[in-house]
């Protein structure tokens, strides 16, 4: 077995994690050489990837890469599907199971009313018609190959080293305040769980890979503070409130997910909400990374 990470970020290290562990052989790419050292440090095989070319060292790994994980963000069409083209048989001759990070933005606004994978997508952002774009082009490679393509669609990531206690931390927290406004939230330990949990089940399709709590954001800034001890952030008003355009693009979506399908499934959440799962991060002490 030779799982091979596209991307060893955030989530793909976490990914990488729920391999290595057990001893499997796990490479992944990256963008910088200093990265690359982090990922040798961490057991993972590294490799540069610039989104542009593969070059040869990479190109003789993925001959006998058998679980294959992409989690680049698209841009104008996803990099790796590009590169592949007509040539991914030969490629990837020794393929068993392809797993695409996608994101819940897919759905686009269902005005905090619940979406399952059936809910029809109407993507607002560009970024989430890229991820929907994406999301089709492997699916159809998995059909073609005749190997399951599992696509997880993840709402927001945090975990140790990117949390409210980190941005309270850093004063960089706010207490945004939107009329019945929710988000759903995935601890990236769950992401490498799922990951590996579909991967060895071989199963393909779409699943949302997220908690059963859906808030609002200020109230995980408030229970983080609370855990703290500090006083939180004053409350401001969404609406009057100085934001970048993509940070107030993620407030024109209003949903909540369910993770049904994944759970029927088999597959078990370590960190089912943001109140435990702050918790075990504070009682630990792991929150800083």
């Amino acid at each position: 077995m030779h799982v091979m990470i596209f991307g060893c970020g955030f989530s793909g290290t976490a990914i990488a994690k729920a391999f290595t562990d057990d001893g499997v052989r796990v490479s992944g790419t990256t963008r910088s050489a200093e990265k690359m050292e982090t990922l040798s440090r961490d057991g993972i095989e590294a490799f540069l990837f610039d989104g542009e070319t593969l070059e040869n060292r990479l190109r003789e790994a993925l001959a006998d890469v058998t679980h294959l994980v992409q989690s680049i963000a698209p841009g104008k069409a996803d990099p790796l599907l590009r590169l592949l083209g007509e040539d991914g048989a030969a490629l990837l001759p020794r393929l068993e199971w392809i797993g695409y990070l996608s994101t819940v933005g897919v759905y686009g606004d269902h005005k905090g009313t619940w979406v399952t994978e059936e809910t029809p997508c109407v993507p607002v952002s560009g970024r989430s018609k890229e991820r929907l774009e994406a999301e089709d082009g492997w699916l159809a490679m998995g059909e073609k190959r005749g190997v399951p393509a599992a696509v997880l669609r993840l709402s927001g990531i945090y975990g140790p080293g990117r949390n409210a206690f980190c941005n309270l931390e850093k004063g960089t927290a706010r207490r945004l305040i939107k009329k019945d406004q929710v988000f759903n939230r995935i601890r990236v330990e769950d992401i490498g769980a799922a990951t590996r949990f579909l991967s060895e089940h071989r199963l393909g399709g779409i699943y949302n890979v997220t908690d059963d709590r859906p808030g609002p954001p200020q109230d995980v800034i408030v229970e983080a503070a609370r855990l703290m001890d500090v006083e939180p952030p004053l409350e401001q008003a969404f609406e009057t409130a100085e934001l970048t355009p993509m940070a107030r693009s993620f407030y024109g979506e209003n949903k909540r997910v369910s993770n049904a399908k994944l759970k029927a499934a088999g597959f078990k959440f370590s960190f089912p909400d943001y109140l435990m799962s702050l918790a075990q991060l504070w009682r630990d002490e792991r929150w800083r990374g």
